[in-house]
């Protein structure tokens, strides 16, 4: 039902939620009259239904968990600030690739589909392409036919065999990039923080800046990159570690 509600901008009648679910008008009104009481539904004055703020309070709830400790968040402002370029973390989550905290910097472009809880296009940006390099070929085929290799731009990789090439030129260069595949206009570089343990275990961190931009700095995102995965994986290992644990 609140799949429903939130897919419609402009709300929804009882009437509308109760045939769009498949259910009686009656067990609408019931479901309806609990979520409006606990903040997840908003009645308006026309009587149609849209989300809540209890969505919002939750969403933001679910972002911390994700993010880990507060250190996390720490580290990849401290990122941002230092280089003026967006920073992102990214882990699997339910078995995809999902970015789970994200620290704006004001040189990069602005990116709104990255932000925690994002799980699309791991073939197509730098932080999909370093976590699934630590899968070995047979999990990353089975992981590409599963999701998919949609075309975000003219110069996304759409063959299994380009992106193993490619994750694999990531992997001797240390680092791993994509230029214009995600969004036109934008690159970004991606680093291991933690490659191994359970899928929720690991972890990678990128940033995003200009195409222009991606090889005269090359050098210097590598160094920087590797500085803030070390203080990363410090900052996550107690995490890791009661996770692994339970």
């Amino acid at each position: 039902m609140l799949e429903v509600v939130g897919e419609s901008p402009y709300g929804l009648t009882t009437k509308q939620i109760a045939r769009r679910c498949d259910i009686t008008v009656a067990a609408a009104y019931r479901m309806l009259r609990t979520l409006a009481h606990t903040g997840y539904v908003l009645r308006r004055d026309d009587g149609g239904y849209m989300l809540g703020l209890a969505v919002a309070d939750r969403f933001r709830e679910l972002v911390a968990a994700m993010r880990g400790p507060a250190e996390v968040g720490e580290v990849l402002r401290r990122a941002a600030a230092e280089t003026g370029y967006s920073h992102f973390l990214a882990s699997f989550l339910s078995g995809r690739v999902a970015v789970t905290a994200v620290a704006e910097g004001p040189r990069s472009p602005y990116l709104e589909e990255l932000v925690p809880g994002y799980d699309e296009g791991a073939h197509a940006t730098a932080l999909g392409k370093g976590l699934l390099a630590t899968l070995d070929p047979r999990q990353r085929a089975q992981y590409l036919r599963e999701q998919g290799m949609r075309a975000f731009t003219q110069a996304t990789i759409r063959s299994p065999a380009a992106f193993e090439a490619d994750i694999a030129t990531g992997l001797r260069r240390g680092m791993q990039v994509e230029i214009g595949q995600f969004k036109p206009g934008v690159a970004c570089a991606g680093m291991t923080v933690i490659g191994t343990g359970e899928l929720h275990q690991r972890y990678v961190v990128a940033c995003a800046l200009p195409a222009a931009d991606m090889m005269k700095q090359a050098p210097f995102l590598r160094d920087r990159l590797s500085q803030t995965a070390r203080d990363l994986a410090r900052a996550l290992q107690p995490a890791v570690q009661l996770s692994a644990a339970a």
